[in-house]
């Protein structure tokens, strides 16, 4: 079932909950995204990152994942994340797409909030949902190409985290439908625990009258961690390497066993199918709190 990403969220903040958003660059992890959610039996964002270009276009995968979404037994909202200029969010909006994201976040507040607000009078005309993000995340050394590495390591600097007055005065202005902060995550895969400031959290939802939050670089962080964020007030979690590392880890190992054997592979990707769809049911399991 198509949706918009704003229903999802909606639905979230009465359960108190957060909805999980996984990045689909290929069919075994659009399957095994929808098949977690399926056994589950609760609602899903497939996203499409910008960056994941080099990997598939999103002219081959866009249509793919409208169609998935469509035919799930749970609600899907079809997302592109980080989108990088009015165009390529535009063209997601025509494709069919239900949520985009324009990240400005690395340009000035002010032409931040100039092209978000000329984005989501777009977005809104045709009911599609827009995302921002305010604040700058650092990347690990196997991060999604975002932002720029930090001299703190993986904790990143709290001089380019999310300042709840600005978020107030961003949110008002732009009239975006959620908002991405920068609190301690990074994009990646993180090679120390850690320091999530989960106090900031609380202090935008306050600033902002309780508006729905996203975390960005959701894979690797603990379970505990993960709840502190909901409680705090996160209602969308951004998840890919970790997916993506336990499908690498499952071909690995099948492929291992089929030494000096003849090895297709389509039995890898069946092997990565599962690994993802494993792996996703433990996160949406934290997520949702099931």
């Amino acid at each position: 079932m198509l949706v918009t990403a704003k229903e999802l969220l909606m639905e979230a903040e009465k359960r108190k909950c957060a909805v999980g958003a996984f990045n689909v660059p290929n069919l075994e992890s659009l399957r095994g995204v929808i098949q977690a959610a399926e056994m589950l039996e609760v609602p899903v964002i497939i996203q499409h990152a910008e960056v994941h270009e080099n990997l598939i276009r999103l002219e081959e995968i866009g249509p793919v994942m409208i169609h998935y979404a469509k035919l799930a037994k749970v609600p899907v909202a079809v997302h592109l994340d980080h989108g990088s200029s009015l165009d390529a969010c535009v063209k997601a909006i025509r494709m069919g797409f239900t949520s985009i994201m324009y990240d400005a976040s690395l340009k000035d507040y002010e032409t931040n909030v100039k092209e978000t607000t000329e984005l989501v009078k777009i977005a809104h005309s045709v009911d599609v949902s827009v995302e921002a993000e305010l604040g700058e995340m650092t990347n690990s050394a196997i991060g999604s190409g975002e932002g720029r590495e930090s001299e703190l390591g993986a904790f990143g600097n709290k001089d380019l985290f999310t300042n709840p007055d600005q978020a107030r005065s961003f949110v008002a202005s732009t009239k975006v439908d959620s908002l991405a902060i920068s609190f301690g995550t990074v994009h990646g895969k993180y090679f120390t625990e850690p320091e999530l400031d989960f106090q900031r959290i609380s202090a935008i939802r306050s600033a902002t009258n309780n508006f729905p939050l996203v975390m960005h670089g959701g894979s690797g962080v603990s379970d505990e961690d993960y709840k502190l964020a909901i409680d705090a007030g996160i209602r969308k979690i951004n998840y890919y390497t970790y997916m993506n590392l336990a499908a690498g880890t499952a071909v690995k190992m099948e492929a291992s066993k089929r030494q000096n054997k003849e090895l297709f592979f389509d039995a890898l990707a069946l092997k990565a199918t599962a690994a993802i769809k494993e792996n996703i049911c433990g996160a949406l399991r934290i997520f949702n709190h099931l």
